[in-house]
């Protein structure tokens, strides 16, 4: 009679748990919000980027005004001449002459300026060799600082692209440093 007296009260409990259990609608949802989202339709229209401004609905897209990327530092000093002459005069490197790692400085120059430029900043690279660019200066024919090297690689003059995608700032800095002793030589 125990036995029987369980098992109808485990029974019993068994069918009133899951008596009220519904899946067509389920009773307490914590965020209903992730369980029954709002469905979209792929490539539908949306109202989310409304602009009177003419922006087009790229307003969600712009950075607010007068921000800048993480880790960048804005050049201060404008592409045109006298922005260059500027630059010349007032632009210092910002390292320590005794911390710049000059062979780091040889490799970046030798890949990125030396194939028109010459390894000893000579202006006769191989590119200038073989006649596909001419006029490349020697930098001992020139008054130079690091300021307008600096400039220089990050705006470009004349046929000589600007090289700030390809070098960060610390590597312009350090490129700069390098062209100066080639100078000296």
């Amino acid at each position: 009679m125990k036995s029987l007296f369980k098992t109808a009260v485990v029974l019993g409990i068994l069918i009133s748990l899951f008596s009220c259990k519904d899946n067509n609608s389920p009773n307490f949802q914590y965020m209903p919000n992730m369980y029954e989202s709002v469905a979209y339709e792929t490539y539908s229209e949306s109202t989310a980027f409304n602009s009177p401004a003419g922006l087009h609905g790229k307003e969600g897209q712009l950075p607010p005004v007068g921000t800048i990327k993480r880790g960048y530092v804005p050049y201060e000093f404008a592409n045109s001449p006298e922005g260059y002459e500027s630059a010349k005069l007032n632009s210092k490197s910002p390292l320590d002459p005794a911390k710049i790692d000059m062979v780091k400085a040889q490799e970046l120059f030798e890949i990125y300026c030396a194939i028109c430029h010459g390894n000893e900043g000579n202006g006769k690279g191989w590119l200038v060799k073989q006649g596909k660019f001419l006029g490349v200066p020697n930098y001992k024919d020139r008054q130079i600082t690091e300021g307008s090297v600096n400039h220089v690689i990050n705006y470009g003059i004349n046929s000589m692209g600007s090289y700030a995608n390809q070098l960060n700032q610390q590597e312009r800095w350090m490129v700069s440093a390098y062209v100066m002793k080639l100078r000296a030589q």
